[in-house]
């Protein structure tokens, strides 16, 4: 079946930075994760999310289109505020390469515990693999891009490479949380960051250099 991303096409637009999506938008939103940190992606129906938020469903399909583009939504959310808690605690660090390994600490220790995170890769981690895919890649494209602003801030420079280490980071962590075990388990928080520093660094560091 074939996925009208235009609903998400325009949230993703009032989805901003600055948090400007509106009141019906949020309340909705808000509904949805908390029903599917209670019972999953694949439970949770677009009537569910409509009760809990008190509007009709066909508010929810009129906002969002179906409630695929709902999950990605809340997803994306969920992430934007993720990266932006790891950005605040990683700001001031005197270098990118301390920002990166910090960074990657704070997200795979955050990431899991984070309920919606945990919810779903504890259960059903097929289906947040199938969000991450869906309408081209909408949420991975739009985490990946926060991600790359937040490094270029960290070192302004003339690279123009940034989309593509954040996509790699990105993936790093999401194989790291949807495959535990193997020989990296990182549990430890020094042995997360000797990982980050000796491997995921080498990425900021230009040809040559």
């Amino acid at each position: 079946m074939t996925m009208d991303a235009r609903p998400l096409t325009g949230l993703l637009a009032r989805l901003s930075d600055d948090g400007s999506e509106d009141d019906l938008d949020t309340r909705i939103l808000d509904a949805a994760l908390a029903e599917f940190e209670t019972y999953g992606l694949r439970r949770v129906s677009a009537e569910d999310v409509a009760r809990r938020a008190g509007v009709a469903r066909t508010t929810i399909y009129r906002r969002f289109g179906n409630k695929d583009n709902l999950a990605q939504a809340v997803i994306l959310r969920e992430c934007r505020r993720f990266l932006t808690s790891i950005a605040d605690a990683t700001e001031g660090l005197p270098t990118a390469e301390d920002a990166l390994v910090e960074g990657f600490v704070v997200g795979l220790r955050g990431a899991r515990t984070q309920p919606l995170m945990t919810r779903v890769l504890h259960s059903e981690p097929e289906a947040f693999l199938a969000q991450l895919g869906m309408n081209g890649g909408a949420v991975m494209i739009a985490a990946r891009d926060i991600l790359a602003d937040r490094l270029r801030r960290a070192r302004p420079d003339d690279r123009d490479d940034y989309a593509t280490v954040a996509e790699v980071l990105l993936r790093t962590a999401f194989s790291l949380l949807l495959v535990p075990g193997g020989g990296l388990t990182l549990e430890d928080e020094d042995d997360m960051r000797a990982f980050a520093r000796e491997y995921l660094t080498r990425m900021l560091r230009r040809p040559g250099g």
